[in-house]
Formats: structure tokens, C-alpha cells, sequence
């Protein structure tokens, strides 16, 4: 049964009582209406069921002495569509719809209470003893650290690897219950609801986790010597956790659902995972581009030809290498970089370093000597003592 029919059905109407009626009238009242109405004695009828289920609901709640008292707070506080605020709140009645507060209207706008809208407010201050019927809520499990160091080509192209984790999960001992002997009892205190009333003033009434169960609503009578009652204990498990391709070093990286698993139903939490990535004798990684520096000799660099580059995990490419390529230009080898997040890939960079040869044979090195004696008038520095003196 809804919030809403608690305020605005009036089952003592239904019945045909008034307000101040006894148990006994109350019961008199059901029993005549129900003979009166019974889907027996009216076969066909549909008019006389829905009445039927009318009267049996009224006397569900009005039956009840706990649940009636429940009922006359709701009218009194909420009836007629009309809200009385409490002391200091101004006086008056505020008139709503109440379609709106409880129907699409609360939802559309959030209400300012959290997603829950006010039916939620309203559930604890109509279930301020742990109603029977009420239960515990389901509890998310908690999200998980941990941390993982991959090689430099296994971050660049992605990869799978076991984590070993530990986190709170339903005890094995006691079966999650926390008593010894699987039969825990009933929180008196919160009547199994796992949480309890506050009031905060204007006749409000909200709720906190139950102190003596820890929200739980359950005590146990034989504490389980392993999860000493509280139904969790550490577990340690080794999962298989796959990486996704192009991550950087420090980046954190969320796996939505493989945390420390929920109780009562909830759902598992989140894991996180910090990357570590090792540093490759070769290759570097400007973003989505990878770097590599490839020497060149001289004669290559001057007269300009082609230079074989390696890739990572791939095999070498060509580039054509300019005439009078100078030490450290940097050239471009496409889609030879990292993954990228919509599965395309970065560059490969190519900075170009001239190697000189610290021996050289006899004919090398006439051979430089004639080509400094063919290019003696050139001096590469004339221009940079031109710029100092400027400057």
C-alpha cells in the first residue's frame, strides 16, 4: 500500500464508522459488509469485487491498532490534501495536489530530496516503530583501490592481468547472518527495519541507521567468532581485470560493478584502478603519438635517401629522408602511435640525429678531407655572430 492511500482514502467511510469507533464496531461493520459483498454472493459482479477489496483493505488498517494509529498521525498531519505545519512553521494551510507530490510532478523535479522524492520522508515518519511489513533497504557494496604496473607495449595496446583484492564480503562462517548458529534475531530496538526516528521539529519525523544493529536490522544471540556478529568479513579474490588500450601513466581507471559485493541484494561497488607504466629503451609517448629518435649518417642527412624506422609491435617503415636533412628535424610516420579512445591511432614521430663516426678508415677520412677543402669559403657560424652583433 501506497503513501498516498494511507492520506487520501477514508477507510472509517468505507466501513461506514466513525472515527471514534471501537475494535468491536470496526469488526462488525467488516464482517457485515463482507457477506454483504463477497464475490461468492455476488458472482459476476464486478462492481461488488472492487468494493469487497475496498472493505478487506479497510479493515487491514483500521483492524490493526498500530496500523490505524499510523493512519489518524497521516490525516491529521496530511489530510484533506492540505498540509498543517507545525509549530513556528507560519499557521495555514498550505493546499497542494497531492497527484503531483507523490506522482510524476515529485519526480520530474526531484523534490530536493535526493532522487527519492518526499514519499520517501514520508515513509519514515509513517513507519516511525519498523513497521512489520517494512524491510531493511539493499546496501551497495563498497568501491575498491587498487593498483597495477604495466609494460610500456601492454599499456599502448591494452591487456589482461590478475588483481588480487581484498574487501568486506557476506562472512562465510554464518553465512552473512553473523550469528553462530544462522539464526540471528530481530533488532527490538528497530523492529528489523535497520533504522530509527529523529524527530526534527514542525512534526516531522526522520530516520537514522539503528545504533544497536548498525543498520542492519538483525542481531545475532551467538556472535559468529570469525565476523564477530557483524555478518562481513575480509575476502581476498583474484580477478581478471582487462586494461583498456592507450592508458598513461597515473591515470585511474573505474571498472563499474567489480568492488566489494552489495548486501541484501545491493548492488557491488566500484573498482579503481591506479596504472603504472614502465618506461620502453626505445620508444617514448608525447599523447596519442609515440617518439623515437633514429640516427642517420652524414651522408644520408646531406645528400638526402631513405631510412628504415622501427615500429612497436609492428614491422619497420620507410621514410624518405630529405636532402640536407638537418639534426633533429622531426618527421611523421602516420597511425604508427598509440590507441586513441575511438579506437583510431596516433602518430609515430620520428626526430632524426646525425651520427658521427669516431674512426674512420684511411680512405673516409681522405675523403672528408677533400670535402673540407672543397666547402673551406663556407663558414655555417657567419650568420650567428652577424645575429649577436645585432642583438
Amino acid at each position: 500500500m501506497s503513501t498516498k492511500d494511507f492520506i487520501e482514502k477514508d477507510y472509517y467511510k468505507v466501513l461506514g464508522v466513525p472515527k471514534d469507533a471501537t475494535e468491536a464496531e470496526i469488526k462488525k461493520a467488516y464482517r457485515k459488509l463482507a457477506r454483504e459483498f463477497h464475490p461468492d454472493a455476488n458472482k459476476g459482479n464486478a462492481k461488488a469485487e472492487e468494493r469487497f477489496k475496498e472493505i478487506s483493505e479497510a479493515n487491514d488498517i483500521l483492524g490493526d491498532p498500530k496500523k490505524r494509529k499510523e493512519y489518524d498521525e497521516a490525516r491529521a498531519l496530511f489530510g484533506n490534501g492540505g498540509f498543517r505545519p507545525g509549530p513556528g512553521a507560519g499557521g495555514g494551510n498550505f493546499n497542494f495536489d497531492l497527484g503531483d507530490l507523490f506522482g510524476g510532478g515529485a519526480q520530474a523535479g526531484g523534490g530536493g530530496f535526493g532522487g527519492g522524492g518526499f514519499s520517501d520522508v514520508l515513509g519514515g515518519l509513517f513507519n516511525r516503530g519498523g513497521g512489520a511489513g517494512q524491510r531493511t533497504q539493499p546496501r551497495r557494496g563498497q568501491d575498491i583501490e587498487s593498483e597495477v604496473t604495466l609494460s610500456f607495449t601492454e599499456a599502448i595496446e591494452g591487456a589482461t592481468v590478475p588483481l588480487r583484492m581484498s574487501s568486506q564480503a557476506p562472512c562465510k562462517a554464518c553465512s552473512g547472518t553473523g550469528d553462530a548458529n544462522g539464526t540471528p534475531r530481530v533488532c527490538p530496538t528497530c523492529v528489523g527495519t535497520g533504522q530509527v526516528a529523529r524527530g526534527s521539529g514542525g512534526g516531522f519525523s526522520l530516520t537514522d541507521p539503528c545504533p544497536d544493529c548498525k543498520g542492519r536490522g538483525l542481531i545475532a544471540e551467538n556472535p559468529c567468532p570469525d565476523c564477530k556478529g557483524s555478518g562481513r568479513a575480509k575476502s581476498s579474490r583474484t580477478m581478471q581485470v582487462r586494461i583498456p588500450a592507450g592508458v598513461t601513466d597515473g591515470q585511474r581507471i573505474r571498472l563499474r560493478g567489480k568492488g566489494a559485493p552489495g548486501e541484501r541484494g545491493g548492488p557491488a561497488g566500484d573498482l579503481y584502478v591506479m596504472v603504472h607504466v614502465d618506461t620502453h629503451p626505445v620508444f617514448g609517448r608525447k599523447e596519442d603519438n609515440l617518439t623515437v629518435t633514429v640516427p642517420v649518417t652524414f651522408t644520408e642527412a646531406a645528400l638526402g635517401g631513405e631510412v628504415r624506422v622501427p615500429t612497436l609491435g609492428g614491422p619497420p617503415v620507410t621514410l624518405k629522408l630529405p636532402q640536407g636533412t638537418p639534426n633533429g628535424r622531426t618527421m611523421r610516420a602516420r597511425g604508427k602511435g598509440a590507441v586513441r579512445k575511438d579506437g583510431t591511432r596516433g602518430d609515430l614521430l620520428v626526430t632524426v640525429e646525425v651520427s658521427v663516426p669516431k674512426d674512420l678508415s684511411g680512405n673516409a677520412r681522405d675523403a672528408l678531407e677533400a670535402y673540407r677543402e672543397a666547402t673551406a669559403g663556407e663558414d655555417p657560424r657567419a650568420e650567428l655572430f652577424e645575429a649577436a652583433k645585432g642583438a
